[in-house]
């Protein structure tokens, strides 16, 4: 039997999400805007809530198309809040489309998401060492620092926990329990 970070081991969807995806650097922009708003979506909720609805999310944001999400009408969010398979929340759904136009603004600046985002961890992976899941901080100076300037730049639902949960979900840190089989392997 497989030794998995605790948060993990209640439902086989988070099993699965753990074993084949939690941690596992990504630098692709679409995923990563993907995680960003998934993570955004979250807040006040269950990370198993999200991850149940989020083939949904996908379906009904364009597969996380930020071109596409960033002229969403208003008859388009009005269609979302009808959507029983998402989070119905209108400032979640508006930020969602608020942080698509600004993280276009992104990649025209740095050439993609991906290595302005990578920037505040240098652009590799932090490898923590933590024996339990309790160990593991809510926030770090860097999410505080990551917040603060997304905020800045005017994204929404994008606080230093968030900030935080979208480090370790994108493999910008590695968070993942000393004793966990993934650990050596992300």
């Amino acid at each position: 039997m497989k030794k998995r970070c605790t948060w993990s081991e209640k439902t086989e969807n988070e099993k699965k999400y753990h074993d084949t995806e939690w941690g596992n650097p990504i630098f692709d922009d679409r995923l990563l805007f993907e995680f960003l708003i998934l993570e955004g979506a979250q807040a006040g909720l269950s990370w198993s809530t999200i991850l149940n609805k989020r083939e949904n999310y996908r379906k009904v944001f364009d597969n996380f198309d930020a071109k596409k999400i960033a002229k969403y009408t208003q008859e388009k969010i009005d269609e979302l809040l009808q959507n029983s398979g998402i989070v119905r929340n209108k400032l979640k759904i508006n930020a969602t489309i608020t942080n698509a136009k600004l993280f276009l603004e992104i990649q025209k600046e740095y050439g993609s998401f991906s290595k302005y985002i990578w920037g505040f961890v240098n652009h590799k992976p932090i490898q923590n060492c933590f024996k339990t899941t309790s160990e593991v901080p809510a926030k770090t100076k860097i999410s505080d620092i990551m917040s603060k300037e997304l905020k800045k730049k005017g994204f929404k639902f994008i606080g230093s926990t968030i900030c935080y949960a979208f480090m370790q979900a994108t493999g910008m840190v590695n968070d993942h329990t000393t004793d966990c089989f993934r650990y050596g392997e992300v």
